[in-house]
């Protein structure tokens, strides 16, 4: 489990496919106090630590992961959002968000709003019924507030703090984010349909 609190920005050092595709992700983390299987969400995708180094882990990516996330388009180079899994006692200071993926939304607008830009995206039909205005989502593993929805368009908006701290401030109209919905929202509709 994790928040959507993003603690680092790794970088992508290296890619290899051979069967599953293999990352090595650059790291400020303290590499001697990650265990290998231990749980990195990488772009908001829950990623499991196969080798480690001083200032880098590896994590393998399935087919299957690469089919529903962005984690297809990752470059030598390209920064990405890290969290490390979420221990009792921690402080829970975004929503809880397990990691595992629902679809990808698209970038359709930015603008600067004050010091904070505004940000629209537009989900699959088939999430848009899970994203409520005030509710929570997280899009490459941040947890961010929903302002407002319409339809399949729902937009958030980014503090200075979070472009800093994360790859927000690099974000592009058109760039497609993994996107997480609320998992109380998942479990809501489902007793909805089953009334």
């Amino acid at each position: 489990m994790f928040t959507g609190i993003v603690t680092d920005m790794g970088e992508i050092r290296a890619l290899q496919q051979a069967g599953d595709l293999t990352a090595r992700i650059g790291t400020s983390y303290d590499t001697a106090g990650i265990d290998l299987g231990a749980s990195i969400a990488c772009d908001g995708v829950c990623l499991t630590v196969v080798d480690l180094g001083d200032d880098w882990f590896e994590v393998q990516i399935s087919a299957e992961t690469l089919s529903k996330t962005n984690l297809g388009s990752w470059a030598e180079g390209r920064r990405i959002n890290l969290e490390r899994a979420l221990r009792v006692g921690d402080e829970l200071g975004g929503h809880i968000v397990s990691g595992h993926v629902d679809g990808l939304a698209e970038v359709i607008s930015i603008a600067d709003e004050g010091d904070s830009t505004r940000i629209q995206f537009r989900a699959p039909d088939a999430l848009a019924k899970f994203i409520a205005p005030k509710g929570s989502v997280a899009l490459n593993g941040t947890s961010l507030t929903v302002n407002e929805v319409q339809g399949a368009v729902f937009g958030i908006n980014v503090i200075p703090h979070t472009k800093e701290a994360t790859t927000w401030g690099q974000v592009a109209v058109g760039d497609k984010v993994n996107l997480e919905i609320d998992t109380m929202a998942r479990y809501v509709a489902r007793l909805a349909e089953m009334s």
